[in-house]
């Protein structure tokens, strides 16, 4: 939960970083901490752009553009087998050969795969112009056209051969094009005012003029079967003067390389993209036909010396990969994922954990557009176990107040949904809800403004006003409604389930208010030497706390026991709080479940933190039988297991109400609010025993939603009737028996 609310000046311009003073002593060791069972980010929403550095036989050298770091990484092609010989006179080894320049007349070559290296040293009146594996290509210094392919000897030495073959007049334009062949090299140069492209023959140092009569330098593309430039495509094994004929196209789309006889299409990086993601399209230079190499395959490809290519592709930023495509032995291509694209890290500005999910506030486009709400599903050890997918944008979210150290504030339902405070126009606060449904949110309005949400659980939030004294708990349940369901003069107070928890008259007493019932169904002992300050409830413990500097202590209303705890701002969760070390940094369990107050270290917080202190958005804890979270370094949310047993499975709030029908249109929609996540299985049976239909499904976080359109297992309609419901429902922790309840429906 994000209780309070950062700098207005945070939202409104960068981040406002705050510290806490700490006097200076002599250097200490760190304190131990668990080690985080995952790290999460928020991922943005367009893949991360990706740029090779180097192509070869067994892997590939990159650097990703929007990391804001310049370094390059390495990356091996799985299982690739390179080739086995390595040296300058073997030129087809070069295929994963890594040129570098130490100097303007030095040229190292490193087979990659076998670590053989070769240095060719640049003759003083030639300059270097390209290199493609073993062989560097230089041109004369001051005589345009005069090309020469240098190699390293075996002695040491640098081999020279001229290049002949380039056209009397003809000027290199500058443009030395290395595509799909190790052996050949592209040169565009200009004769009687127009472009030609032609290739290079690296083994014999022969050049060759394929395409003629261009326009302007066009994109290039070949391999050692094809060359294609500027819309033309021709045999590179053709014989000479051979006319080029109309190469293919394809939605406006340009060629990216040719593999084998196939012309592969899509997007340029960084050209914009409409109608989704485009698809990898081969067209068959040979026969025409078209063929789908990679679906959503666009932004980064780069042909490799061995008749290859590299491309990106994939369903989502968080699912990006690097695909190695080869000639296939049918005369199409093969595609092998090869490496997966890291996501790109959106800024995250609030943090929430409910049943077992993890929901983090930003914006993921990274170009402007809406902040939302991020769900990523946790298994019960707290690592992630589905996408991320978008949960909600809320609405109108009210503005910072001055002094407060995290905004906007939210709290996790436990639903699936999340609650929040709106202000609209007139500057009135409303009790939001957003989550559970798509496009719908639930919302009360307050008659208030400057208020904070207290707690909350399914369809229940506590709201304190900003004006002194006022008390409110909004019934924000599915849909668009919403009430105040109670105005009282405000207390300490805790929400859990359809409870509302406050002081009793004396010393120590809680009173349970049913927000259903409308009265007052339970008054409990805490033990507290006080009339507590401060309450929170989850499940059957009871917080409460005598002031800032305590003391403080749990409750459990299961066996009647009472816990001294720590002092301090704390976060109750199911059996255990955290709570906050302002001068350390450390974020500290407290594990109470045993009846004797246990505390580790469970984190250290980075010292450079956006945050006054406590549950900010800094960290937060699943109260619906979960773990903690924490915002780390760089932008990543790290997620530690509490490690303390959750407790049994129970119902905390219900809507059961027969509805119309029910139809398609309007299905009969139940909630049991339950305390942690589950698996269920909903049965319905008719007055005469027959089981008319079985639904199963898992929660929603700690919510069963099921949805029953009126119809049979065989699809037929089910006979007016009353039908029994059974709810089954399991612990997805695996901790303590499954859950069973009963009830009744109708079919009118």
């Amino acid at each position: 939960m994000i209780r309070s609310r950062r700098l207005a000046a945070a939202a409104l311009g960068g981040a406002v970083v705050l510290s806490c003073a700490v006097p200076a002593g002599p250097a200490q060791a760190a304190p131990a901490a668990d080690e985080p069972a995952a790290t999460v980010q928020l991922n943005l929403s367009a893949p991360s752009e990706i740029r090779y550095a180097w192509a070869g036989a067994s892997g590939f050298r990159y650097w990703l553009p929007g990391s804001g770091s310049t370094a390059t990484h390495w990356a091996d092609f799985p299982g690739a087998v390179p080739p086995p010989h390595a040296g300058p006179d073997d030129p087809a080894t070069g295929t994963d050969v890594v040129t570098t320049r130490p100097t303007a007349t030095t040229v190292r070559q490193e087979h990659r795969s076998t670590g053989a290296t070769a240095t060719v040293t640049v003759p003083e009146g030639q300059t270097y112009r390209a290199a493609s594996g073993w062989s560097v290509l230089t041109e004369e210094t001051g005589t345009p056209g005069a090309l020469h392919v240098l190699r390293a000897a075996a002695d040491g030495t640098t081999t020279d051969l001229p290049v002949t073959g380039l056209p009397a007049g003809a000027e290199p334009t500058g443009a030395y094009v290395t595509g799909g062949s190790v052996r050949r090299l592209a040169v565009v140069h200009t004769l009687g005012g127009a472009t030609s492209v032609g290739l290079v023959d690296l083994a014999d140092g022969v050049f060759r003029p394929y395409v003629t009569g261009l326009a302007a330098t066009p994109r290039i593309v070949f391999n050692d079967r094809w060359l294609v430039a500027g819309g033309s495509a021709v045999r590179v094994d053709s014989a000479p003067g051979t006319e080029p004929v109309a190469a293919p196209s394809h939605g406006g789309h340009v060629p990216q390389a040719v593999v084998g006889d196939q012309l592969l299409f899509s997007a340029d990086p960084g050209e914009p993209v409409f109608n989704g993601p485009p698809d990898l399209v081969a067209v068959s230079l040979a026969t025409g036909a078209r063929s789908t190499v990679l679906k959503s395959s666009y932004g980064a490809f780069a042909p490799t010396p061995d008749g290859g290519a590299l491309a990106t592709a994939g369903p989502s930023s968080a699912d990006w990969h690097v695909h190695r495509i080869t000639p296939a032995e049918d005369g199409g291509t093969a595609a092998a994922e090869v490496f997966t694209v890291p996501a790109g890290r959106g800024a995250i500005r609030g943090l929430m954990m409910a049943g077992g999910e993890l929901l983090m506030y930003g914006n993921v486009t990274d170009v402007g557009g809406n902040d939302a709400v991020h769900a990523v599903p946790l298994d019960p050890a707290g690592r992630p176990a589905g996408p991320q997918t978008v949960r909600a944008r809320p609405v109108n979210v009210s503005p910072c107040l001055a002094g407060d150290a995290a905004c906007p504030q939210f709290e996790a339902l436990g639903d699936g949904g999340f609650a929040y405070l709106s202000t609209d126009a007139a500057g009135e606060e409303s009790l939001h809800a957003g989550g559970r449904r798509p496009n719908a949110y639930a919302y009360a309005a307050t008659g208030d403004a400057g208020g904070r949400i207290g707690t909350g659980t399914g369809r229940y939030v506590l709201y304190n006003g900003g004006t002194p004294g006022v008390q409110k708990v909004g019934d924000l349940p599915d849909g668009t409604g919403g009430t105040i369901v109670l105005n009282r003069t405000r207390t300490a107070a805790a929400v859990w389930g359809q409870r509302l928890w406050t002081p009793g008259t004396a010393p120590g007493s809680v009173v349970a208010h049913d927000l259903k019932a409308k009265r007052n169904v339970a008054t409990v002992d805490t033990g507290a030497p006080c009339v507590p300050s401060e309450l929170q409830a989850v499940n059957a413990w009871l917080y409460w706390t005598c002031g800032a500097d305590g003391p403080a202590g749990v409750y459990d209303r299961a066996t009647g026991r009472a816990v001294e705890v720590p002092a301090g701002r704390a976060r109750l969760a199911d059996g255990y709080l955290v709570r906050e070390n302002r001068a350390t940094h450390e974020l500290l369990l407290t594990d109470f479940h045993t009846g004797a107050a246990v505390t580790r270290t469970a984190a250290v917080l980075p010292a450079h933190d956006q945050d006054t202190g406590g549950d900010t958005g800094r960290w937060t804890v699943d109260r619906f039988g979960g773990n903690l979270a924490y915002r780390g370094d760089g932008g990543r949310v790290a997620i530690v297991t509490a490690g303390v047993p959750t407790s049994p499975l129970a119902q905390m709030e219900a809507r059961t109400d027969a509805v119309p029908g029910p139809t398609a249109a309007q299905p009969w929609q139940p909630v049991w609010q339950l305390n942690k996540p589950s698996t269920w299985t909903l049965r319905l049976t008719g007055t005469d025993g027959t089981v008319v239909r079985t639904l199963t499904g898992a929660s929603t976080a700690a919510a069963v939603r099921p949805s029953w359109d009126g119809t049979t297992t065989a699809g037929g309609r089910a006979p007016r009737d009353t039908y029994t419901w059974r709810l089954t429902a399991e612990p997805r922790d695996g901790q303590g028996p499954g859950l069973l309840l009963t009830g009744t429906t109708t079919v009118s």
